[in-house]
């Protein structure tokens, strides 16, 4: 019986850490969100995570100026953003760049708002922490949390990239299950088909 015991709280305490997932070698649904703090903006403006405190869901999606895939799905999130993240809606959505190349330094990322009129919050962090400790990888890359900021869904906005017509919304998805406080069927998918996020060597990589 004491053995059973253990064993079942090992069990248990393994369960309760989720641990890398199966494409995300950082992240998996059921981990708490990494929380970031005095991103800039192309607003001008300095944003946290905490900013968020009023909205039940928040839809993270670590993009950049330069990829071609991640420009062509930017119509795409402009639309969602539109349809599911407005002022008064119970969802927020934030895009976070975190390649340091000319194309995507902070003032490109202004033009780049300001020409595609992003409806959005637009954060830069140079030190590119955020992007390593959600485990991201590509871009575009989403992921949903709940009200507890706990990850529900990693992966793709869906199952197309553009232009091709996607036949499964995973964001979209994903969201509807949050705010009716479900866990979405599919809780992680590969990234889109995008480009590798340019990481820095670090001075212990």
């Amino acid at each position: 019986m004491i053995r059973f015991a253990l064993l079942f709280t090992l069990v248990l305490s393994s369960s309760a850490l989720a641990g890398p997932g199966k494409f995300n070698k950082v992240l998996a649904p059921g981990d708490k969100a990494p929380v970031w703090e005095n991103l800039e903006g192309t607003d001008g403006k300095k944003h946290s995570l905490a900013d968020f405190k009023d909205k039940e869901i928040v839809v993270v999606v670590f993009t950049c100026n330069g990829c071609p895939v991640a420009k062509d799905y930017e119509d795409r999130i402009i639309a969602f953003a539109t349809k599911h993240a407005g002022s008064d809606s119970k969802v927020a959505f934030v895009a976070i760049n975190v390649n340091t190349g000319k194309d995507d330094s902070l003032p490109a990322m202004k033009v780049r708002a300001e020409k595609k009129k992003f409806p959005f919050a637009y954060l830069y962090d140079p030190t590119q922490e955020i992007a390593r400790k959600y485990g991201a990888m590509f871009t575009p890359e989403f992921f949903v949390l709940d009200k507890t900021r706990t990850v529900v869904y990693t992966g793709s906005m869906d199952d197309k990239s553009p232009p091709e017509e996607p036949k499964a919304l995973h964001l979209e998805t994903a969201v509807a299950a949050a705010l009716a406080g479900k866990k979405p069927e599919t809780g992680e998918t590969s990234a889109a088909a995008g480009c590798k996020i340019k990481y820095n060597p670090k001075k212990d990589d």
